[in-house]
């Protein structure tokens, strides 16, 4: 079982910078394949950006590439976003994941977190 919470969303104006992060409890932690994913109001769930347990980084979505940057840390058992150059269609909800399979489908993600609010004004 792996628990995870979410937290460093807030209200930010365009062109700022955010960092989530997300803390994950369990043992299996380090082996995990860990996500982000967001979803705004109306929208469906979309990928963000996800990293292996060796900190291999899978292709993020094309929407925040070159802004975005997923990073972990195994031995806090911690995954960051690393959110630079914000736009106002960057705000969603944001989730964190775990999967055993490397994947960008929300579908083969067992865990969630509740997810951290962004906003970002225009």
């Amino acid at each position: 079982q792996v628990q995870l919470v979410e937290s460093g969303g807030g209200l930010v104006q365009a062109g700022g910078s955010l960092r989530l992060s997300c803390a994950a409890s369990g043992r299996t932690f380090s082996s995990n394949v860990m996500g982000w994913f967001r979803q705004a109001p109306g929208k469906e769930r979309e990928f963000v950006a996800a990293i292996t347990w060796s900190g291999g980084r899978i292709p993020y979505a094309d929407s925040v590439k070159g802004r975005f940057t997923i990073s972990r840390d195994n031995a806090k058992n911690t995954v960051y976003l690393q959110m630079n150059s914000l736009k106002p269609e960057d705000t969603a909800v944001y989730y964190c994941a775990a999967t055993r399979v490397v994947s960008t489908r929300g579908y083969e993600y067992d865990y969630w977190g509740q997810g951290t609010q962004v906003t970002v004004s225009s």
